[in-house]
């Protein structure tokens, strides 16, 4: 499989190595991140790794998404992570004894036989379902993956869309920063300023057993994650509007949102289904996102405080992920590849790959979590943004740096952003299913351009 474009033999190492890390991490069922670090499965990080896993095996990528939505709440909530019973509750925190899924979120629906976690991540899952069909729409048909999804999948957008709009501006909230998949990106620390932390010595924080101390979130980043997780966790997960000390609305998140609207549409079409309302509501969620998060004069998109009503004015890579969407404006797509390529991320420049935050912001850290290095799941989304808008130039250099970095570090879960020198986990396993999607995947055709009408395979 060796490419022109790509080092030789970069492509069936590359490959060869992400298919041992996607084996490794399998369980059976799903996948987990990493086997030390992450040892039960998360939310993104599966539609992530479902993206990949469809060109190894697209039967295996659809029971990864059915496993996840096995665990969705009646409310329509995908939980951020699913536990294994089998593993021990030391080896992760927070652990399911301090979500207690099953009791406290009993009026929110959660299911009874798997334990959760009661908050969310970015919804990325209409997507991966939707590529994972085109991978093999022939078994996928027969096994009636897209018929039996779809209605998890409008359920999860409806929860969104409805119980998070808590602004009452038409955009969904986060109301935890780890809801972000951003953990600890300064775009929080204005909000989370006002939350009172949590005693470091009432946790116990495992992640400090697999990962160094300087990478991670610090002491105080983290009692106030826990505060704010345990006070959802005794309203009952409730989302009345007023009720959250933070709550935000963050670009990326709604971005993939509309994203997922346009994935919808294109399953509707498939399956019979009326995609008008997905285009609809895509249209409706751009106008939002446009009117409300864009920042010409920062050239992009802002994350917002519903609770102060503010703009928060840090730059984080969370505000070019719009990027992915086919609807925006000439002059905002051409903003936002400047922002990209300019002094505040770098691409093209100082910087291999995107970092997660303003190269000159002042908390910038290329070691610390999302505190500046940069990560392999935005940087793909990055590329498919770049490339869909017509960048093809840009986005060739990402792609190709990206496989790059992926390969020489042993599919870490982060790099530092200059150097790509590793950080965090290796054999991370969605930077080895996205090297395979980069890989197999160079060009990108618009969602929902064939939706209305269409027929497909």
């Amino acid at each position: 499989m060796e490419r022109a474009d790509l080092p030789p033999g970069l492509p069936s190492i590359a490959y060869n190595g992400a298919q041992r890390v996607l084996a490794r991490n399998w369980t059976g069922s799903s996948t987990v991140p990493s086997r030390a670090l992450y040892p039960h499965q998360w939310s993104w990080d599966s539609a992530f790794i479902a993206i990949g896993l469809r060109h190894v095996s697209p039967d295996r990528a659809q029971r990864e998404l059915e496993t996840l939505l096995t665990a969705q709440w009646q409310d329509g909530r995908i939980p951020h992570i699913v536990f294994n019973p089998a593993v021990p509750l030391t080896a992760y925190f927070p652990s399911p004894d301090f979500w207690r899924s099953s009791t406290a979120g009993d009026k929110a629906g959660a299911p009874a036989t798997v334990e959760t976690s009661g908050i969310v991540q970015p919804p990325v899952h209409a997507l991966a379902a939707w590529l994972v069909h085109r991978a093999d729409p022939a078994a996928s048909t027969r096994r009636g993956f897209l018929r039996r999804v779809y209605p998890r999948l409008v359920a999860w957008q409806r929860y969104l869309t409805g119980r998070r709009d808590l602004g009452g501006r038409g955009l969904a909230s986060i109301v935890h920063p780890w809801e972000s998949g951003m953990d600890n990106s300064p775009c929080w620390d204005q909000p989370l300023a006002r939350i009172e932390p949590a005693d470091v010595r009432t946790f116990h924080r495992a992640d400090l057993d697999h990962g160094c101390r300087a990478d991670r979130p610090t002491d105080l980043d983290y009692g106030r994650y826990v505060r704010l997780a345990a006070s959802y966790r005794d309203r009952g997960y409730a989302d009345d509007a007023g009720s959250h000390p933070f709550a935000v609305e963050d670009p990326a998140l709604n971005a993939l949102l509309i994203a997922s609207e346009h994935a919808l549409a294109e399953i509707a079409a498939v399956i019979d289904a009326d995609p008008a309302d997905h285009l609809v509501r895509a249209e409706e969620l751009t106008t939002n996102l446009l009117k409300r998060l864009w920042n010409p004069d920062a050239g992009m998109f802002l994350c917002q405080d519903v609770i102060t009503g503010e703009h928060i004015t840090e730059r984080g890579v969370s505000g070019l992920i719009p990027l992915i969407l086919p609807d925006l404006p000439d002059e905002v797509v051409a903003a936002l590849v400047r922002t990209a390529t300019g002094e505040h991320f770098g691409l093209g420049g100082p910087s291999r790959l995107a970092p997660s935050y303003d190269l000159t912001g002042r908390a910038f850290d290329p070691s610390r979590y999302w505190r500046g290095p940069a990560w392999f799941n935005i940087n793909w989304l990055l590329e498919r943004g770049l490339r869909l808008h017509g960048a093809t130039e840009q986005a060739d250099a990402l792609r190709a740096e990206a496989l790059s970095a992926a390969n020489a570090t042993g599919f870490a879960e982060y790099v530092d952003p200059f150097t790509c020198e590793a950080r965090g986990s290796q054999d991370f396993s969605w930077t080895a299913a996205l090297t395979i999607d980069l890989l197999m995947e160079p060009h990108v055709e618009p969602l929902a351009t064939q939706a209305q009408g269409a027929s497909h395979a």
